[in-house]
């Protein structure tokens, strides 16, 4: 087939684009494994991963067991962490923990990403009064500090682990819907844009196709830095009680109860607020390991 004009220049511009968008990410993956730190915080969430997957396995009591003769015990060989004041062993709550924490963390970005993605899609590549009424609505939800806002819904939704990744999704997706929105405006005045609107590409085949693989760093940077800030946020709604409900493992709901015997068993929200620090820690290095591995501005 023997392609003519305005159809070979677009061909060629289509191939262009996708060779480039392979040896991008080829190349943003080689500059992360160069990043030791990034890839050992990489190696501490996987492992952390692995700790609330097998949760059941590693455990070594049931989170929710309690022994009364034992009432908050100091670490022993029996109990490591130590007990909490129904006897439940701190390690195993705190493993179970990591479950709730992770699963809030990575649910919640998937909703905020979806929604963010959307919205911002749409009003970045449709303009006009679309990206005007989109605008408002983030405005409106930016207006108002996230703990508050994220406090208000809980009290409408009632506390419950559902209720959460609504709550933190509803927080989370303006920032994502502005950027997608901003890279969406500079994206479709792009020569390969033009190259598919004149082979015939509808605007849904153009954004999906080709606008929203040029924004895919920019989503993974955001899941990446989003989830330290859901699980802190998740950490900070059980503190207050409207989150995690007992008797089910939360890291949040462990430091706010252990509040009462900070004085005397110091440990006890000690060890919950460490395992946040760690993996808040680690999953904020790596998303900043990968925000550097995909600025084609820092490619040597």
């Amino acid at each position: 087939m023997i392609l003519f004009g305005k159809q070979k220049k677009a061909a060629e511009a289509l191939v262009s684009q996708d060779i480039k968008f392979t040896s991008y990410y080829r190349d943003a993956i080689h500059r992360l494994k160069k990043n030791k730190v990034a890839v050992f915080c990489g190696v501490v969430i996987i492992l952390i991963v692995l700790l609330a997957v097998l949760a059941p396995v590693i455990a070594p009591y049931d989170p929710n067991k309690q022994d009364y003769q034992l009432v908050l015990s100091t670490p022993s060989r029996a109990h490591l962490l130590g007990t909490d004041e129904f006897g439940r062993d701190i390690l195993s709550r705190i493993i179970y923990g990591a479950r709730v924490s992770l699963t809030v963390g990575l649910i919640t970005q998937l909703l905020a990403t979806v929604i963010g993605v959307i919205m911002g899609s749409l009003a970045g590549y449709l303009g006009g009064w679309v990206d005007t009424v989109i605008s408002r609505i983030m405005e409106i939800f930016s207006a108002f500090p996230d703990l508050l806002l994220s406090m208000g819904i809980m009290f409408v939704l009632g506390p419950g682990i559902s209720n959460v990744f609504i709550a933190l999704a509803l927080l989370s997706w303006v920032s994502t819907a502005r950027l997608i929105r901003g890279q969406m405006m500079q994206l479709k005045e792009m020569e390969y844009v033009e190259a598919s609107k004149a082979s015939g590409a509808t605007g849904a085949r153009i954004v999906i196709k080709h606008l929203l693989p040029n924004c895919l760093s920019t989503i993974i940077v955001l899941v990446s830095l989003g989830i330290p800030g859901a699980i802190m946020a998740e950490a900070s709604l059980s503190f207050l009680g409207l989150g995690i409900q007992p008797p089910e493992a939360s890291w949040g709901s462990m430091i706010s109860t252990a509040q009462s015997y900070i004085s005397y068993r110091p440990f006890y929200s000690i060890f919950p607020g460490v395992a946040i620090i760690i993996t808040v820690l680690s999953f904020n290095m790596f998303g900043d390991g990968l925000r550097d591995a995909l600025d084609p501005k820092l490619k040597q």
